[in-house]
């Protein structure tokens, strides 16, 4: 196996490609420990409904990643990158309203 040196698009891609997927992560894994604290003072949460909202991002990730990844090589990986980061943007704006769980 030769070590080839990435050119400059490759190597910009290769940045914004991790970029995006370690922030992705990045605010994935800092949100959960700090979730089950901060739910436990909204109006109605128990135990079990916290769980249900922490277990619901990785069922519908489950769920969805294959046809989502079919979708990908149809139209390609970057549309729908942006779409996937803008909905979730969405998603992380409208959770930070909510005063009940």
């Amino acid at each position: 196996v030769k070590n080839v040196p990435l050119n400059a698009l490759e190597r910009r891609s290769l940045a914004a490609l991790s970029s995006v997927l370690g922030l992705r992560m990045l605010g994935l894994f800092l949100i959960l420990p700090v979730f089950a604290l901060y739910a436990d003072r909204l109006e109605g949460a128990n135990a079990m409904l916290v769980g249900i909202a922490l277990g619901a991002y990785g069922v519908t990730q489950a769920l969805l990643q294959v046809p989502f990844g079919i979708l990908s090589d149809r139209f390609g990986r970057k549309p729908l990158l942006t779409a996937g980061l803008l909905l979730f943007a969405l998603g992380s704006m409208v959770a930070a309203q909510a005063s009940t769980i």
